[in-house]
């Protein structure tokens, strides 16, 4: 009598001890009904586990993609060995909010998931146990440390003061350009401006009006170029644009609105009105330039024309 009530306790443990854990435990049949449904899931979900005892599981949590979640337990069934879903492949099997302040930042809790076969006295799988793991912590730290990389990496590509690509980037965005244009031969138009008399705005009103006024002449910029466009910043009040598959006859049409467009635009700080005019210098693609270093050579003496022929106008490099 002693060694059944002993058995008879430990089976009791048993199952307070299942009941308690920290990690969702349930049980369903080939009928995809629910036949254990643990404490973690009853905290989670809110549902008592005579609630959803008998029930289906997709009748219960609609959120549970059926075909998908057939096929994985098919398997289960079939092949008598386990299966797994992680987060990065599936953030969640049940929807359950996230309560824990440690990583308030999640909307809900990630989740693994691990399929269990329960086979029978017969050696069959009769059941399936699915053990839920809740990994929001490591979740969310890892997708805050793929942003903060995400963030270290753009913070590479741009000038921090004009938010363009910097030099070092749009260059080799442009060398890969070139590279095509050297096997495809796609027209493209390299752009080279420069804020006239910008000397004389940094000694007037100082350096860090001097800064707003670059900041402003870069909002305009990003305003009018396309998406394909790659727009960076060369130095000082130098900037690049790369028109691809533009020639420079097209090229001239958006430079002439651009030099319009900030030559008519009043920049105001501190109810300091400042108006500047650019110069802007166009070079397209040729057959003979043998390297980016030549095209920008070509495009920087088209800008010089315009500096030095008066100013505020556009100049097209001639072979």
């Amino acid at each position: 009598m002693s060694g059944q009530v002993e058995q008879l306790n430990e089976l009791h443990w048993m199952m307070e001890m299942l009941h308690n854990i920290e990690v969702g435990l349930v049980v369903i049949d080939r009928d995809y009904t629910i036949q254990i449904w643990n404490g973690f899931m009853e905290n989670h979900s809110g549902l008592l586990p005579r609630n959803v005892k008998g029930k289906s599981v997709f009748d219960l949590f609609e959120e549970i993609p059926e075909d998908w979640f057939r096929r994985k337990a098919e398997s289960v069934f079939l092949l008598k060995n386990k299966a797994f879903t992680i987060w990065e492949q599936r953030p969640y099997v049940f929807k359950f909010n996230n309560y824990r302040p440690i990583t308030g930042t999640a909307e809900f809790m990630y989740q693994n998931t691990t399929f269990i076969p329960l086979i029978s006295s017969t050696g069959e799988v009769t059941h399936l146990c699915l053990l839920v793991y809740d990994v929001t912590d490591n979740a969310t730290h890892k997708k805050e440390l793929e942003k903060v990389n995400a963030d270290l990496a753009l913070l590479s590509q741009v000038d921090g003061l004009t938010c363009l690509f910097n030099r070092n980037y749009w260059q080799k965005c442009i060398e890969t350009e070139f590279k095509r244009y050297v096997r495809h031969r796609q027209t493209s138009t390299l752009v080279m401006l420069d804020i006239d008399n910008f000397k004389m705005v940094n000694d007037k009103y100082g350096h860090t009006v001097g800064d707003y006024v670059l900041k402003h002449l870069a909002q305009i910029i990003s305003e009018q170029v396309r998406e394909t466009d790659i727009t960076g910043r060369y130095g000082g009040e130098e900037f690049v644009i790369f028109l691809s598959g533009t020639s420079s006859s097209d090229a001239m049409i958006f430079t002439e609105r651009l030099r319009k467009t900030v030559e008519s635009s009043v920049f105001i700080y501190n109810d300091i009105e400042i108006k500047y005019t650019i110069s802007i210098g166009i070079a397209e693609v040729l057959p003979a330039l043998e390297s980016v270093s030549q095209w920008l050579e070509n495009t920087d003496k088209a800008l010089y024309e315009s500096k030095n022929n008066g100013r505020n106008r556009v100049t097209v490099y001639q072979d």
